[in-house]
């Protein structure tokens, strides 16, 4: 017999896991501001319709109405149902949604989408922690999801992806301040081939001399950073991400920059 999956939020990610996964399991969704066409799976008009009989609930909205999802079934799931929330959230907002469903007796995990949804769908590598993170990772792992449970602690799926975001949104936005200062100072196209260079050969070994030489010359590029600073202002940009390298490079010789296995 076919599990049943009910999701709620059918944007992008939640419309494309929930069809694909419908070749796999019975999957039901609702999402108040939808009025695509399903593929696959079956729309239902509310949430407590939706979650009915289902092995496993999928919450995947925004941080700020994954409480409001949770809630919208509370009572209504099955006694042995699974409540996963798929919400890209802090910590804090986990435990929180871990406490409101223990309180009325549904199991709970929370998990994080570690790759594009668009490209990968129901193979988008899933982060799964929480106390109901056997039962949920079972349950799709038997339907070919790409699933790595962490534990029954929750938040820690949560934090793995806030430390990943802090890299790539910081990443992304620093590329984007550097092209707006190329671009006015004519050097847009040599910026861009730098970056992808400079990027490419990015592994293990050239990020310990990065941080190995910034704890060694960290005055010094403080000093760097600074100057990078003016120029940007000088062409009329904002140098947001530049005074904030800075800012923490300057903390460097008081802090240090800690090191794998030398955390608490």
């Amino acid at each position: 017999m076919r599990p049943h999956v009910a999701f709620l939020g059918l944007g992008e990610a939640g419309y494309a896991i929930a069809s694909d996964l419908s070749a796999y399991a019975h999957v039901t969704g609702f999402d108040p501001a939808w009025t695509g066409r399903p593929a696959g799976f079956t729309a239902m008009g509310g949430p407590a319709e939706a979650v009915a009989g289902a092995d496993l609930v999928i919450g995947l909205t925004a941080a700020a109405d994954a409480p409001a999802a949770l809630a919208s079934v509370l009572g209504h799931t099955a006694p042995d149902a699974v409540y996963l929330d798929l919400a890209t959230a802090s910590p804090e907002l986990k435990r929180e949604l871990a406490a409101t469903a223990a309180a009325h007796g549904l199991s709970f995990a929370e998990g994080v989408l570690m790759a594009p949804v668009l490209r990968l769908g129901m193979r988008t590598p899933i982060l799964m922690s929480g106390p109901g993170v056997v039962r949920a990772a079972r349950l799709l792992t038997a339907c070919g999801m790409d699933v790595t449970p962490l534990g029954g602690r929750v938040g820690e799926a949560a934090a793995r992806k806030l430390l990943r975001s802090i890299v790539v949104k910081g990443l992304t936005a620093l590329m984007v301040e550097s092209l707006r200062v190329a671009e006015a100072q004519g050097l847009g196209r040599w910026c861009h081939d730098h970056l992808v260079e400079t990027l490419t050969e990015l592994d293990g070994d050239v990020i310990r001399r990065l941080l190995d030489g910034t704890v060694r010359h960290s005055v010094r590029r403080v000093a760097e950073m600074e100057a990078a600073a003016e120029m940007a202002e000088s062409s009329g940009e904002m140098p947001l991400m530049t005074r904030a390298t800075a800012e923490v490079l300057r903390s460097v010789p008081g802090r240090g920059i800690p090191r794998p296995g030398t955390a608490p």
